[in-house]
């Protein structure tokens, strides 16, 4: 698991361990690695550390600090360095110094400070470090958009210190100008803002430097309290379920399919194919595209009326395609009223908005809501108000926990980075205009928020979120509780498309790497969750 943990939990945990330290002792350890990365990256790029051209911008905190002890380490590694201080009168003194001693230099004003980075190999961004809030600050600004054209035209490496400049450390927001990294190192634990976008865009390939903190996040306890976490191969391995030998159809759970109508036959059909790569033993449809469902998935269990003609299942999905007419309304009272978790997606979050949480009020098995930025701003508006879709993709752990605390139940957020909220205790409900606001983890009996990594764009394709809601559907369904099906489904779901993209169907990409391939179809992200399936169990 990749875990993350709030500036706050961080501070604390710096502080316990300097007091055991001597003094400067964790600024070496975090220096040593940054500079240790930056030669690496520096050996890639020319072949070698010595003659490269390496540019510091140094703020006035300790994250200028440890670019500049990094800086003077790269230095007496052959490195011509030179500093851009941002505010010289504050510049880390020990720092400076040492860049100094080693042989760097000072840029001196804008122009030669904007010279130097254009003509940079390697570009460490030091302005600010985990405590900014807000944008950039004007001055910093001409030296980020520098470091940018350095990027572009002359290929330079950019590597911001511990989180790129401008990108708030707790949420990920990016309000106003920011560094855009190529790498980002940062130190003794991920922050929450490098796992989500849109601060995970700006800090590319994240690099973790071990510099002791894990005893002090209370490391021992699965997340130490994190805020944040991301599943890995090996989490998901152990979560997916597996046949035993006294396993049949039913044991292994059956799901309901509440979806699809006569202008979208086409959902039903996807959720329905992306249900029977999830795990469960069977899959009941129920709704009016019955015929095209059998046609296409002859092994489902179809029937024209509702949820309540259907059978036992173990969980419902309702929602995809079904409309808004008196037949949608009908499926989503009646998959409400079976005492099994169910999850409701697409037109069944705008029918849910509609009502708004008293809908949920008096249920006892859990609610899982599945929507996309659109959907997560009508569901809010029944609450309290509305904000533009745009607002919450950009705030999405904000936006998210909103959701969850306000109906009460487990929230998946899509986007490029999808986030899953547990669901709140039921002291800590909200049902009126009354928010906490981000940070407020962890946010149900001590469970951090997940977020996905293995998402790409191929998956903006039509259908792709009805394929995750009968995936997700499937595993609830196989027994796993809403917040490991949400995740577990998301990462298969993310696996599944760049397997599908890249056309090898035995073969997953990595995760984290620029998409790869071709555009996919909704059909191909499902059939190749079987792969991606057999990925995970390998791994792990």
């Amino acid at each position: 698991m990749r875990y993350a943990h709030t500036v706050e939990r961080v501070r604390a945990a710096e502080a316990a361990l300097m007091a055991r330290l001597p003094q400067g002792a964790l600024m070496q350890r975090a220096a040593a690695g940054l500079a240790a990365t930056c030669a690496r990256a520096l050996s890639d790029l020319r072949g070698s550390v010595y003659g490269s051209r390496v540019v510091v911008l140094a703020g006035s905190g300790d994250n200028g600090g440890d670019a500049l002890y990094a800086g003077a380490r790269l230095a007496r590694r052959g490195a011509g360095v030179a500093a851009v201080l941002l505010t010289p009168e504050k510049a880390h003194r020990g720092g400076l110094a040492a860049l100094r001693a080693a042989g760097g230099t000072v840029a001196h004003g804008r122009g030669e400070g904007e010279q130097r980075i254009e003509r940079a190999d390697l570009v460490l961004d030091g302005i600010v470090g985990i405590g900014g809030q807000g944008g950039l600050r004007p001055e910093a600004v001409p030296f980020a958009a520098a470091a940018q054209r350095a990027r572009e035209r002359g290929g330079a490496l950019v590597v911001a210190v511990d989180l790129p400049s401008g990108v708030d450390a707790d949420t990920g927001e990016v309000h106003g100008a920011a560094v855009r990294a190529d790498v980002t190192v940062t130190f003794g634990t991920h922050k929450p803002g490098l796992l989500v976008d849109p601060g995970a865009e700006y800090a590319g390939v994240v690099r973790l430097v071990d510099i002791g903190l894990g005893p002090e996040l209370g490391e021992g306890r699965p997340g130490g309290r994190a805020a944040v976490e991301a599943l890995q191969h090996a989490d998901l391995a152990a979560l997916l379920p597996v046949p035993t030998a006294e396993s049949d159809k039913y044991r292994r759970g059956v799901l309901g399919v509440a979806a699809g109508s006569a202008r979208y036959p086409g959902a039903a059909v996807l959720a329905v194919a992306g249900a029977l790569h999830g795990g469960a033993g069977a899959v009941r449809y129920a709704g009016s595209a019955a015929e095209e469902v059998v046609r296409r998935f002859p092994e489902t269990l179809v029937t024209s009326g509702g949820p309540a003609q259907t059978g036992r299942v173990q969980a419902w999905v309702v929602g995809p395609g079904l409309g808004d007419g008196p037949e949608a309304h009908r499926a989503l009272d009646e998959a409400l009223a079976d005492d099994v978790p169910v999850l409701v997606d697409a037109d069944g979050l705008t029918l849910l908005a509609q009502r708004g949480p008293v809908a949920l009020e008096g249920r006892r098995a859990p609610v899982l809501l599945t929507p996309h930025a659109g959907e997560a701003t009508r569901l809010l508006a029944a609450v309290h108000r509305g904000e533009p879709a745009e607002e919450v993709a950009h705030a999405r752990l904000r936006h998210a926990v909103r959701l969850a605390e306000a109906y009460g139940a487990v929230v998946l957020l899509k986007g490029s980075t999808t986030v899953v909220v547990p669901a709140p205790a039921e002291s800590a409900r909200v049902h009126s205009a009354r928010y906490r606001e981000w940070p407020s983890f962890p946010v149900a009996g001590g469970t951090p928020v997940r977020v996905n990594p293995t998402g790409t764009p191929w998956l903006a394709t039509a259908g792709s979120g009805d394929v995750l809601s009968g995936l997700t559907g499937s595993l609830l369904a196989a027994g796993l509780a809403p917040v490991d099906a949400a995740s577990a489904a998301a990462y298969l779901h993310g696996l599944a498309a760049r397997t599908a993209a890249a056309g090898r169907s035995g073969t997953v990409p990595v995760a984290g790497a620029e998409p790869q391939g071709a555009p996919v179809t909704a059909l191909e992200v499902a059939a190749a969750v079987r792969a991606a399936w057999r990925s995970v169990r390998a791994a792990g």
